[in-house]
């Protein structure tokens, strides 16, 4: 007998998920974007292999994520995008709205981070993934996963401590 699918309606409910993990990997909104469609392209080819008792988020996570590696090993990412990543988050805001232009200071330094400790910051911090379900869509174990977080959460707090947040506090 064929396990059942998945149902449209529980798929579209992780769109928003996949779309902000997908920004998160790509940096790049049309290709994140493009990455979300292949993604549900390839669910839907392989919807056979989706166990119902399962997490679906987890397996729609999972297959996102293998699809960036394989576009990254492929080539198809480029260092262009990434400027025209940063260029979008440029810090052009007026000084009366501070909170906004600290808010794109830490999505900056998030997206510095080596990819696998920002990869794995996202599905657990932002996603709510525990790290048992971070360690399967990113194919390392759990332990791996709590390292790469901890190694991203130091780095945070490194970049915390310097010169941006003097500055933006009005010090200096």
């Amino acid at each position: 007998m064929v396990p059942p699918k998945p149902r449209k309606s529980e798929v579209m409910n992780e769109l928003p998920a996949l779309r902000r993990y997908a920004l998160s990997l790509t940096r790049h909104p049309t290709d994140a974007e493009d990455l979300v469609h292949d993604a549900l392209v390839r669910a839907m080819e392989r919807s056979v292999t989706y166990n119902p008792a399962g997490n679906l988020r987890g397996w729609l996570m999972s297959i996102l994520h293998n699809l960036h590696i394989d576009r990254v090993r492929s080539g198809k990412s480029s260092a262009a995008r990434d400027r025209d990543f940063a260029a979008q988050t440029a810090e052009t805001l007026p000084p009366n709205q501070l909170d906004s232009v600290r808010l794109n200071q830490v999505r900056r330094a998030f997206d510095t981070l080596p990819d696998e400790q920002r990869e794995a910051m996202h599905l657990v911090t932002i996603e709510g993934l525990s790290y048992e379900e971070a360690a399967a869509v990113l194919g390392v174990p759990a332990g791996t996963v709590m390292s790469r977080i901890s190694r991203g959460r130091e780095a945070l707090r490194r970049w915390e401590s310097g010169p941006a947040l003097r500055l933006i506090k009005g010090g200096e």
